[in-house]
């Protein structure tokens, strides 16, 4: 039974009432990752009625994870996480209910785990991790809420909906290891992972109420320094082979460079792509592989560093041919050429992305643009004498 007096200013809005009510209540959603992005969507998925739900994570509460991870307190540290936030969230609402799964996800154990539930969101913000849940989701027709962050910047979309566009259809194989950096390297501005998991659980919330899915088919941009949200599009790719198992997953899980790296928070880059099989509304994603090979055979792209005037100056490439933050592209717009292949590049790939959507928006060919992949990480790690200080 609805617990009216808790949830009525949900049941109020038309477009819940008391059936959506009940639609959350008797619906089942599996996080994946009690941490940053797990907290916010785990606490409001509760506080909006969700009856059920499970959290997957074999770690336990450290002082460092406080700054963002939201469901734990100092009196946690120590304590498994899983153990933590089912305390968190029977405070909260003790009519939910939280089933905890003390392990990390692997190939061995995801489609039993994952088996059952409505939706899956994916709190890892692990790379190899997040293609099994991809994988794992495919193989069990469930949609899955994706949320990623990076210092300041992060991502949201919603995957395998309705037979909607899958993770590898915008991000088939994930970088070299070596261009992701750790969560101690890189860094994360503590709100933005708050704010990117309340965007994945209002995503989830709607699936569960029946509401049109905005996101399936989109990817959610969000800049917190400049407070600034796009939407990249993108489609199924018909080319891409179907998932028939997870052996993928596993050989990426059991990969040694992915363990060194395994709480990494870089967010890749969708590999090079045939002319046919690239799809309309992206632009290319290029490695640093493809652009070796196409500089010995004579290609001289338009070179667009978009990092920050600081990085600029602590190093870049020899021949770049112009630095401006990624969020101030559009002030440059009469100094960058539309005749000319552009390659983008920021430190992982992720602002770079940015950048050219930007530039797609201002009515620049997609097919003239190429978003480096692992960024001037990658580019370091192929080629160093290519850069100075």
């Amino acid at each position: 039974m609805v617990d009216v007096a808790r949830h009525a200013r949900h049941i109020s809005l038309p477009e819940v009432g008391v059936e959506g009510q009940q639609r959350l209540q008797a619906a089942s959603v599996l996080i994946v990752g009690a941490g940053g992005l797990g907290s916010p969507a785990a606490l409001y998925l509760a506080a909006a009625g969700v009856g059920r739900l499970g959290l997957v994570d074999n770690d336990a509460v450290e002082l460092s994870n406080l700054q963002r991870q939201i469901l734990h307190t100092t009196n946690d540290v120590g304590t498994p996480k899983v153990d933590s936030a089912k305390a968190t969230l029977a405070a909260l609402d003790d009519s939910v209910e939280v089933v905890t799964y003390a392990t990390r996800l692997h190939p061995g154990n995801a489609m039993q785990l994952m088996k059952g539930w409505d939706l899956v969101i994916d709190g890892t913000d692990n790379l190899p991790t997040r293609y099994l849940v991809d994988d794992a989701c495919s193989l069990l027709g469930l949609p899955w809420v994706y949320g990623s962050v990076f210092r300041f910047e992060g991502q949201v979309s919603l995957f395998n909906h309705q037979g909607g566009p899958c993770y590898r259809d915008l991000f088939p194989e994930p970088p070299p290891p070596e261009a992701v950096p750790s969560c101690s390297e890189a860094g994360v501005f503590g709100v933005l992972p708050g704010l990117v998991g309340v965007l994945q659980a209002t995503e989830a919330i709607k699936v569960l109420l029946g509401f049109e899915a905005s996101l399936s088919g989109v990817l959610l941009l969000y800049d917190a320094k400049t407070m600034a949200f796009d939407r990249l599009r993108f489609e199924a790719d018909p080319a891409r082979p179907p998932v028939t198992s997870l052996d993928h997953a596993a050989g990426l899980l059991s990969d040694e460079a992915w363990c060194m790296t395994g709480d990494g928070v870089g967010i890749p880059s969708e590999q090079q792509k045939s002319p046919d099989q690239r799809l309309p509304t992206m632009f290319h994603q290029i490695s640093m592989t493809e652009v070796l090979q196409r500089r010995n055979e004579g290609w001289a792209p338009f070179i667009l560093d978009v990092r920050g005037d600081h990085e600029y100056a602590q190093v870049r490439l020899r021949d770049c041919n112009l630095q401006i933050p990624h969020s101030e592209v559009l002030a440059v717009l009469e100094e960058l050429p539309k005749d000319t292949d552009i390659l983008l590049h920021c430190k992982g790939g992720m602002r770079s992305q940015m950048a050219a959507m930007t530039l797609m928006n201002a009515g620049w060919d997609a097919d003239r643009l190429y978003n480096l992949q692992g960024g001037l990480m990658a580019w370091h790690a192929a080629s160093p004498e290519d850069l100075v200080n």
